[in-house]
């Protein structure tokens, strides 16, 4: 009797252990979405704020948290000429965020065995060799240089100074060729960190030449269709897409210009010629944080191990955007990826900037979270501006709202 009673005893025990492991953490949770929403309603305010002074036409902002939207605004117009406004179906130009979209062509094309990360460039473009290197052979240029913008390049595509009658970027892969005894790697290859939007052309070509597509066409089947992206497309807007491209604007001196309403960025695509609404960038996203019931798909696209390699540090960036350090801020660059270390937290990141659009993504690996924001008005004042309008915003989010999710509370 007395065992019988010790056993049920037991057992009730155990029921109403397991019951409150079940319900506190559902708790916690609950309390950790109450302190995010106050903390958004603030962020709301701050964010429409500093839009507003700072001129801005139309943005967007969303923030995700395990795969799920927490947050989202649209905020002003997408075009002023027909008053139409931002929301969920506007297309951006995402620019350099191109970049990270040719680094995972690039691992795809190394898992595949065609190619390796530290095969010389020139094993894939002999027409490098009519580059001027002081430094030493061209042949010790890398791939791994590339991605890591470390490899000499100058930052440019044309080696000069853009006049109102030139093509925005060059059209034609020749037109590089002929410049290549015009140009000259800058630094020892390997041996600092600069920015370079040639060198991810070079990889672009690569990717052409390995796989016998176009590399928007490669692009497209081997990350869009599996991710289905099917709003996403490069450079110039297909007809039945029209009505959801945004407008952008330059604002200088307080005067307000329309930018070129659909750039071609001809050679020069996988650096920078990406056009997305946000619903299939945050598609982009939940494949860069990894989710559970889609990672046999994801890893289709490209294997968890080497996606995670390419957030690897490569390369140290050293007394990057000073204005703005944060707490203890360590930056680095991993295959085509910025890597920021920032307020205890560790982020990947790319932005993209370029006919007066600025975009903008932070990925927290460890607490699964990120946030994409997008601006169609390039504001290049003393008072009124985007870049670091930008940087401001991502200072009060590292401050005010990852923290909330940081695994360590």
């Amino acid at each position: 009797m007395y065992k019988s009673k010790l056993l049920k005893g037991s057992i009730i025990f155990l029921l109403v252990l397991s019951l409150g492991v079940l319900i506190y953490p559902g708790i916690n949770k609950v309390e950790k979405n109450k302190e995010f929403e106050k903390a958004n309603v603030k962020f709301k305010d701050f964010y429409k704020n500093a839009l507003e002074e700072n001129g801005i036409v139309g943005s967007t902002f969303m923030f995700i948290h395990n795969n799920q939207i927490l947050a989202k605004e649209f905020y002003g117009l997408a075009n002023i000429e027909h008053n139409r406004k931002i929301d969920e179906n506007t297309i951006y130009h995402w620019a350099s965020i191109t970049k990270t979209f040719t680094g995972i062509a690039i691992m795809q094309l190394r898992d595949r065995g065609l190619l390796k990360l530290d095969d010389p460039i020139i094993k894939y473009i002999p027409e490098l060799r009519e580059v001027y290197n002081h430094y030493g052979d061209i042949s010790e240029i890398t791939i791994r240089h590339l991605m890591s913008h470390s490899a000499g390049f100058r930052g440019a595509t044309w080696p000069w100074k853009n006049k109102p009658w030139h093509p925005h970027e060059p059209l034609h892969w020749e037109q590089l060729v002929a410049m290549f005894p015009y140009t000259e790697v800058k630094f020892e290859p390997g041996s600092k960190w600069s920015y370079s939007n040639l060198g991810i052309v070079f990889l672009g070509r690569v990717i052409e030449l390995l796989t016998t597509d176009d590399w928007e066409v490669y692009i497209d089947k081997n990350i869009f269709k599996p991710l289905e992206m099917y709003q996403s497309y490069f450079d110039t807007t297909p007809y039945h897409l029209i009505k959801y491209k945004c407008q952008s604007y330059f604002l200088k001196n307080g005067k307000l210009t329309p930018a070129n309403p659909d750039i071609n960025t001809g050679i020069t695509v996988s650096n920078g010629g990406l056009k997305a609404p946000f619903p299939d960038f945050v598609k982009y996203l939940n494949f860069l944080m990894g989710k559970p019931e889609k990672q046999e798909i994801y890893d289709q696209i490209l294997k968890r191990s080497s996606l995670e390699e390419m957030f690897q540090p490569q390369i140290e960036i050293k007394n990057y955007d000073k204005e703005f350090r944060g707490a203890g801020r360590k930056d680095a660059m991993g295959l085509t990826f910025f890597i920021e270390d920032n307020y205890g937290m560790h982020f990947v990141a790319h932005s993209g900037g370029q006919n007066a659009f600025v975009t903008h993504f932070y990925l927290n690996p460890d607490t699964r979270t990120a946030y994409i924001v997008g601006f169609n008005t390039l504001a290049s004042g003393k008072n009124q501006n985007t870049r670091v309008l930008d940087r401001e915003i991502k200072e009060y989010l590292f401050e005010n709202i990852s923290p909330l999710f940081n695994l360590q509370r």
